[in-house]
């Protein structure tokens, strides 16, 4: 079973902001399946599908991004998942806009859900694809986090939300290295 977690924050008033990356990319995913994450335990929203005899759960925790980890860590619990079957998908400042990138580990770069997760599962050694939203130095990181996307940043999005349920089935298919090695691009 497979474990695939979208970061934001729930609510109306972060849909659509630079911060919920991870949930705009899950959602795309889901779409991709014909399905949609509305179960709720946990503290998150799931849905459980079948993909070539695998199970996934794709999952968008509903506590704010910065308490993502309690619901990741239940989730990994409850449903018996290994770390190495977890891919989590999230915003980063450091990569421009429209970028993506996949890391089989690391440091959270300072990202409080990553931070989180890291807490609660007690390792950084887990699989991530960060959705590049730029930074604004002028801005207060937390404003321009939780700030709208512009209508260009929309258009680059776009672009990647449109590659997202290719990444999926690569991820299922075939090696993580191989997709990183498709996928990053510099």
């Amino acid at each position: 079973m497979k474990l695939i977690v979208g970061l934001g924050n729930p609510g109306r008033e972060y849909v659509g902001t630079r911060h919920n990356m991870g949930f705009v990319m899950i959602d795309e995913i889901a779409k991709s399946l014909h399905t949609e994450i509305k179960e709720e335990k946990f503290g998150g929203l799931y849905t459980k599908v079948n993909v070539d005899g695998e199970n996934i759960i794709l999952l968008k925790p509903q506590k704010y991004i910065n308490l993502s980890g309690e619901v990741v860590r239940k989730y990994i619990d409850y449903f018996k998942i290994d770390v190495e079957d977890i891919l989590i998908i999230s915003d980063d400042l450091d990569m421009q806009v429209g970028k993506i990138k996949l890391k089989l580990s690391g440091s959270s770069g300072g990202h409080n859900g990553l931070k989180n997760i890291e807490l609660h599962l007690k390792t950084q050694n887990y699989k991530r694809i960060k959705i590049g939203i730029s930074n604004n130095k002028n801005m207060d990181t937390k404003d321009y986090v939780l700030g709208k996307l512009s209508k260009e940043e929309k258009e680059e999005i776009e672009k990647i939300k449109n590659l997202m349920p290719n990444i999926f089935k690569d991820y299922l298919h075939t090696s993580f290295d191989n997709v990183m090695n498709k996928y990053n691009r510099k």
